[in-house]
C-alpha cells in the first residue's frame, strides 16, 4: 500500500472530492488519472484513510480514531488494494470475482468499504466485464477508485461509469524544489531528473534511487557511438538487451522532440544537458523530415509497447537505430 500523502499539486483535487464527501454527493466510483509517477497512489490511500477515518478534522484525517490506528499499520479491514499478482502482467477476472464477498460484506467499522484498483488499464477484457457488474451495483457506502496513467486503454463502458479525476503534473520549479529537498540533491541536478522524466517527482526519484541513471548513459553513448560509426547498430542494441524497453524508448523520444523544439524555433538551447553536444549538432545538421518521421516511428512503438503487443526487441532496436544513424545531412 503506498503512503497516504495529499502532494501540494493536488491540493484542489483533494478539496474538491472532500467537498463532495461532505455534501454527500460522493459518487461510487472514480477514475483517477494523470501522469506516471506524480503520487495519485498516494492521493488515492490518502482520500480512501479520510473516507475511512470516523472523526475526520474538516479535510483532514483525525490520526486518533480506531480506522485510523489500523490504516496506519496497513491493517484496516475495509480497505482492499488490488493489484496485478506481479509488476508488468495483467489483472485477472478471478482477482475481480475475489473483490464479492468484500463488495457484498458489511463494513467491519461501520463505515464506508474502499476499493483502489491499479492500474485500471491492466485489467484484460474479462476482468474489465466482471468489473462492470460491480461498478453498477456497488452496494452502499462503497467507493472504488481506478487509478491510471493510460486513460485511453481503459475500456470506454468502465469510464462512463466513474467520475474523472484529473490529476495534474506540478509546475517545474515546485516539482524540481520537491525533488531536491527529498533526495538532498542541488537544484540544478534536481531540475535535469525532473525534467529527464517529464515534470513527474516520484518518477525523478525513482530514477536517481534505482540506478536508471545508468541506462540513460547506456542509451547516451550508445546514440553517440553510433552516430560517430564507432559501434555498429547491431552491437548497440545488443547492449540494450537487459534494459527496459519502454523507458528507452520515452528517453529516446524525449531527446528527439527537445531537438525537434530547437530545429524549428532556430534557438540552439536544449532542454537535456546530459546530451547537450549531440542534440546540438542534431539541431544544425539534422535533416528535419527525418528527424520528426523518427520522433513519430519512436512514438508508435511505443505505443504498441504499452498495448502489450509481442515485439522481437532486437529488430525494433535496429530499425530504429538505422533511422537514427540517418538523421544527419
Amino acid at each position: 500500500m503506498a503512503e497516504a500523502i495529499v502532494h501540494p499539486w493536488f491540493a484542489e483535487r483533494w478539496q474538491h472530492l472532500c467537498g463532495l464527501h461532505r455534501d454527500e454527493r460522493l459518487p461510487h466510483a472514480l477514475i483517477v488519472h494523470g501522469a506516471q509517477g506524480i503520487g495519485k497512489s498516494h492521493f488515492a490511500t490518502a482520500f480512501a484513510h479520510y473516507l475511512l477515518c470516523q472523526s475526520p478534522n474538516g479535510d483532514e484525517v483525525c490520526g486518533q480514531c480506531r480506522s485510523c490506528q489500523l490504516n496506519a499499520v496497513h491493517g484496516h479491514p475495509d480497505l482492499f488494494l488490488l493489484e496485478p499478482e506481479e509488476p508488468g502482467k495483467p489483472i485477472k477476472v478471478d482477482q475481480i470475482r475475489g473483490l464479492t464477498d468484500f463488495i457484498n460484506s458489511t463494513a467491519q467499522q461501520g463505515g464506508y468499504r474502499v476499493v483502489i484498483l491499479n492500474p485500471a488499464d491492466a485489467m484484460n477484457v474479462a476482468a474489465a466485464n466482471a468489473l462492470l457488474k460491480m461498478l453498477e451495483e456497488p452496494g452502499r457506502d462503497t467507493v472504488l477508485m481506478l487509478l491510471t496513467d493510460r486513460l485511453g486503454q481503459v475500456m470506454p463502458t468502465i469510464k462512463s461509469r466513474c467520475q474523472r479525476v484529473e490529476c495534474p503534473l506540478p509546475q517545474e520549479a515546485e516539482a524540481t524544489a520537491y525533488v531536491a529537498a527529498k533526495l538532498e540533491l542541488a537544484e540544478d541536478e534536481a531540475a535535469h531528473i525532473v525534467r529527464i522524466n517529464n515534470g513527474a517527482p516520484m518518477a525523478a526519484m525513482k530514477y536517481k534511487e534505482s540506478g536508471l541513471d545508468e541506462w540513460r548513459s547506456q542509451l547516451i553513448k550508445g546514440l553517440a557511438d553510433v552516430l560517430k560509426k564507432r559501434r555498429t547498430v547491431v552491437e548497440v542494441a545488443q547492449s540494450w538487451q537487459k534494459a527496459d524497453l519502454e523507458v528507452m524508448l520515452g528517453w529516446l523520444y524525449g531527446l528527439l522532440a527537445d531537438a525537434s523544439r530547437a530545429k524549428l524555433t532556430g534557438n540552439e538551447q536544449v532542454q537535456h544537458a546530459d546530451a547537450q553536444n549531440m542534440l546540438l549538432a542534431i539541431v544544425r545538421k539534422a535533416d528535419p523530415v527525418k528527424l520528426f518521421q523518427l520522433a513519430s516511428r519512436v512514438q508508435e512503438e511505443r505505443k504498441s509497447l504499452i498495448l502489450r503487443q509481442n515485439t522481437n526487441k532486437q529488430m525494433l532496436l535496429e530499425r530504429i537505430l538505422l533511422e537514427w544513424s540517418a538523421v544527419l545531412r
